[in-house]
């Protein structure tokens, strides 16, 4: 299976890299800027994920203010939006002009209010569409690339025009979660703009970016009808990380392009009617220019002495013994965390499958808008109960209970008006933070399993249950008595915190900077999953086991750097799909051979 970039050919004023977490999204629009920019192109970079990594692709410091140039690719500038700078410059628009004019008290009021999750996706979102619609950056850049969040929150964002320009418009009382809407009012034509842009074909091209598994292509099928709902319907596929001939008989090589044609035959009816290109698996983390150059080229064959020169003894503790663990404390909630597309949700499947299979009552559940659990699973399972806390379903019954509650002795002006406070979008935050806290309370008698969104999604929940936190600390006078969310979840016998990524440079990375996120808000992650290794797999095909070399040095930083404990899982050459098969994750860790190291190498500790 080779690479075609027919999406080059036909690039728009703006190219979107959006799709499951994991899927190469970066990668690809760091290529195709490259690409673009080399052909004479004046072209702009912009990322909109929270945990971006475009500073380690292209090892220079980009700013959030300005575009940053790239020195070895003349044209070429990036762009990291930040939201919580763009939050503190939102603030400092709205607050800094009634500053000295206004009481304190008010001041601090409307600084509070202003204090939310909510206030820093919507500032975020400012810089956004200023990007979309200013005319200077029209003028000066031929192109626009936007490397998206994970697909939860892109899908959030770009809805997030037409919600706030249909509350703007409703609400008449000039009061909202975000305090005085003189900032909001502003960017009503800013945002309208937005999604004018947005939906025309002829500017606009959405990449749906996806890897060769059921689930990244299932969440790309949804996304294409999402964003069909939208209006934006000019979309293409690219199916990242197809395994190539090699033309080795290594087993592990062969289930994986014979897994690729087969997933590839059976793609979802949505996305069959999309221009669709491929790309291959490369052997090498793509960090660097050279490195960008080569992913949308020619595949060049790895050292074929790589597979067969090379030994060394890996052994590391498997998920079990992270499963005896958690059992020892009899129940709990063992939160999965991680971004998208590392494997989480299998993680948290095979977890409370095992605790199941060993006579515990478990609750499964997530908050991750994909929601694959119940796929995963693929069947009931004795002592699991499944569920899934929906933001649509739950951001309902927290409106009808404020109306039942608040409403009803409201004559109908003020009704009306508590009605339309409560179509604003944070309402939505709110009420999966209470469907959140629900879930925590059944940690006290049995084994709770929360498998969480991608990691920008889940900072926002934990940041709400961090504003709860303080908002009911400052109003009760016996402070030391209250127990909150945040404190269970700072509790390591209340709530183990397991972060899962993949063994490779960029995904260590971003799971290194979620757990200094946790620490921060004073949560000490429990324990570290690497996922999907090919160093445990043990391959002898040259291009796995080049990957395999490479996974080495990144499971000894986290073993060392990172994790207070650790376990690895090997990549399985079929999906880990169904309660037999999550079982199968949980094997008793024993040395592997994997031939991926000179023998006068150190071998990798066990702890």
């Amino acid at each position: 299976m080779g690479t075609t970039t027919n999406w080059l050919g036909v690039a728009t004023k703006h190219l979107f890299f959006t799709g499951k977490g994991g899927v190469g999204k970066t990668s690809l629009a760091c290529a195709t800027a490259v690409r673009l920019a080399e052909t004479g192109k004046q072209v702009l970079l912009v990322s909109t994920d929270p945990a971006s990594n475009l500073a380690h692709v292209f090892g220079v410091q980009i700013a959030a203010h300005r575009p940053t140039p790239i020195a070895e690719v003349p044209g070429l500038y990036a762009l990291n939006i930040d939201p919580e700078a763009a939050a503190q410059a939102y603030r400092d628009r709205i607050i800094g002009p009634v500053r000295g004019q206004l009481p304190a008290r008010v001041v601090a009021k409307m600084e509070e209010e202003l204090s939310g999750a909510c206030t820093t996706e919507i500032a975020a979102f400012d810089e956004f569409t200023t990007l979309l619609t200013d005319p200077a950056v029209h003028e000066r850049f031929e192109h626009i690339l936007f490397d998206t969040a994970p697909t939860g929150h892109t899908l959030r964002l770009l809805k997030l025009p037409r919600a706030w320009s249909d509350f703007l418009i409703s609400n008449e009382n000039g009061a909202s979660c975000l305090g005085p809407l003189a900032g909001l009012e502003k960017q009503r034509q800013q945002y309208q703009a937005a999604v004018a842009m947005l939906a025309d074909g002829g500017r606009t091209t959405v990449l749906l970016v996806s890897r060769p598994q059921r689930a990244a292509l299932t969440e790309a099928a949804r996304t294409s009808g999402e964003l069909q709902t939208l209006g934006i319907h000019n979309q293409r596929l690219i199916v990242n990380g197809l395994m190539p001939d090699t033309g080795s008989a290594d087993p592990l090589a062969l289930a994986m392009r014979n897994r690729d044609a087969q997933t590839l035959q059976n793609l979802p009816d949505a996305l069959r009617r999309l221009p669709t290109d491929q790309v291959a698996l490369r052997p090498t983390n793509l960090v660097g220019v050279a490195a960008l150059r080569g992913l949308l080229g020619e595949l060049s064959p790895p050292v074929a002495a790589v597979g067969q020169s090379l030994r060394a003894e890996l052994s590391a503790p498997s998920l079990r013994d992270l499963v005896d663990a958690i059992e020892a404390d009899g129940c709990g909630l063992v939160m999965v965390l991680g971004k998208g597309g590392v494997g989480k949700t299998t993680i948290a499947a095979a977890v409370a499958v095992e605790l199941a299979a060993r006579g515990h009552d478990v609750h499964l559940t997530t908050t991750d808008p994909a929601a694959h659990l119940a796929a995963t699973i693929e069947s009931e399972v004795e002592h699991i109960q499944v569920s899934r806390i929906d933001p649509q379903v739950e951001t309902e019954r927290y409106r009808q209970h404020v109306l039942e509650t608040n409403g009803k002795h409201l004559d109908d002006q003020g009704r009306a008006l508590l009605e339309e406070d409560l179509r604003s979008p944070c309402t939505d935050e709110i009420a999966v933070f209470q469907a959140f806290s629900r879930v925590l309370c059944e940690a006290s008698s049995k084994f709770v399993v929360m498998d969480t969104a991608p990691t920008g999604h889940t900072l926002l929940l934990l940041d709400a249950t961090g504003s709860y936190h303080r908002e009911l600390t400052r109003h009760k006078q016996e402070a030391s008595s209250v127990t909150t969310p945040l404190m269970q979840l700072q509790d390591p016998k209340q709530t183990k915190m397991l972060i899962v990524a993949l063994p490779e440079t960029t995904p260590v990375l971003e799971a290194a900077a979620l757990q200094a996120d946790l620490r921060r808000a004073g949560i000490e992650p429990w324990a570290w999953v690497l996922n999907a290794s090919l160093a445990a797999a043990g391959p002898t095909d040259p291009l796995l086991a080049a990957r395999a070399q490479a996974e080495l040095a990144q499971i000894e930083h986290v073993r060392e750097q990172c994790a207070s404990r650790l376990a690895l899982t090997p990549w399985l050459a079929t999906e880990p799909i169904g309660p037999t098969a999550l079982r199968q994750l949980c094997t008793t860790a024993t040395p592997l051979e994997s031939r991926l190291q000179p023998a006068h190498s150190s071998s990798l500790r066990s702890d």
